[in-house]
């Protein structure tokens, strides 16, 4: 599946109040999301000594696909394709790449 085609079904579960004209809802959610991928990472070092078991990865995982899932309804409330976005920022990291400017600060680079 290509990130445009998972854009398309992730909007179909779409619930949220105003769905199509809000997008705090899915950036709210995104960034909650964010933080469970997060405290989930915190975990393994505080529980399990940064060891990554199947059961920690499979849970990791799972919050993945939540942040990807209101990234996605956040694209489509901003009227953006996932997949042009993917394929735009590739190519920003590659130029950036060969020109040797991929560490430092900035947008513009």
């Amino acid at each position: 599946m290509n990130f445009s085609e998972y854009q398309k079904q992730a909007w179909t579960t779409a619930m949220h109040p105003n769905a199509g004209s809000n997008y705090l809802y899915p950036t709210l959610g995104l960034a909650g999301e964010a933080g469970e991928v997060a405290n989930k990472v915190k975990k393994i070092e505080r529980d399990y000594g940064g060891v990554i078991t199947d059961e920690v990865r499979a849970t990791v995982g799972a919050e993945m696909g939540d942040v990807l899932w209101y990234l996605a309804c956040l694209a489509t409330e901003l009227k953006l394709d996932l997949g042009v976005l993917a394929q735009e920022n590739i190519e920003k990291l590659a130029s950036r790449k060969e020109r040797g400017a991929i560490v430092g600060n900035g947008d513009v680079r």
